[in-house]
């Protein structure tokens, strides 16, 4: 028998929310592998897909920024020590000026970003003065930048306004030019709605068959559906999985100001106002703190 440490099991209770007990037997079935253990509390119903992994206990802000023009855009994560520091005049400017060198550089990754200047000064020695100055350890930890790359739309922006935990930047395309200045006020709505939703996808279109034959093993394996006629089971499992990706893609979501229509019937109405066809083309979504793998709907991941 494989021996499970305390760790693991403490490991596996933080990515999954269950009880330590339900845990420690879960590692016990699954021969010490944290993913299959997670699969069989899944199944027995006492974790959530909706759980995130690998949360860090940081301080910081999310900050955003838009271009003019309304074409592109940059979300930047950068943690700190302290709630104290996360407030402090000097670090909220320098998070500005990060976000500022991200959009006008284009930098999707943390290494470009580090290699842009920022008043002349490259923004890694940048980073290594304010350390310097503040006092504590800062870290760049995330970047992401939407652009429509030439093409017609609006970049939408929410950053929530309780002490900037929390943002989305979301790309949506339209099939010819749209009146910046009122879609400014819809998609700064629906990057809103990605931040309290917090979808994974932008359609069910996007999402990988892996993910898709990995929820239908979970759902077909659960107590509950045991002693089912395999039809019937069948049957069911798919109206399972239509609900758990309908939660957790965009444009099948409830509208967060609406809940009578759907994100992707919002849009639509939008579009038909301005006279044009709009659809979102990907999202980026930063809490602070959260794990990486779990902040973009870009169709691909």
């Amino acid at each position: 028998m494989v021996e499970v440490s305390a760790q693991m099991v403490k490991d596996l209770r933080d990515k999954s929310g269950a009880a330590m007990m339900d845990c420690k037997k879960a590692l016990v079935e699954s021969g010490g592998d944290s993913e299959k253990a997670f699969e069989i509390l899944r199944q027995k119903g006492v974790a959530s897909a909706s759980k995130k992994a690998s949360r860090a206990a940081s301080e910081g802000l999310v900050v955003g920024q838009v271009s003019k023009d309304g074409k592109s855009g940059a979300l930047v994560e950068i943690n700190c020590e302290t709630d104290f520091v996360a407030r402090n005049e000097e670090f909220v400017q320098l998070t500005k000026d990060l976000a500022e060198a991200a959009l006008t550089s284009k930098s999707d990754s943390v290494e470009a970003l580090q290699k842009q200047t920022i008043k002349g000064t490259s923004v890694a020695d940048t980073m290594t003065a304010a350390i310097a100055k503040i006092g504590e350890n800062l870290i760049l930890r995330r970047v992401a930048v939407q652009d429509l790359g030439g093409k017609e739309g609006i970049i939408g922006l929410y950053v929530h306004a309780l002490g900037g935990k929390m943002g989305a930047i979301v790309a949506i395309e339209a099939d010819k030019r749209i009146d910046a200045e009122k879609a400014a006020g819809f998609s700064r709505d629906i990057a809103m709605h990605i931040v309290s939703a917090k979808p994974a996808f932008v359609s069910k279109n996007e999402i990988p068959a892996e993910t898709i034959e990995n929820e239908r093993r979970i759902e077909a394996g659960k107590q509950d559906l045991a002693e089912k006629k395999p039809e019937m089971r069948d049957k069911i499992v798919q109206g399972r999985i239509d609900k758990i990706f309908a939660e957790r893609c965009l444009n099948e979501q409830q509208f967060v100001k609406d809940p009578t229509q759907t994100v992707a019937k919002f849009l639509a109405a939008q579009g038909s106002e301005l006279g044009a066809k709009l659809e979102v083309k990907s999202f980026a979504l930063f809490i602070l703190g959260e794990s990486q793998a779990d902040s973009n709907g870009k169709g691909e991941e």
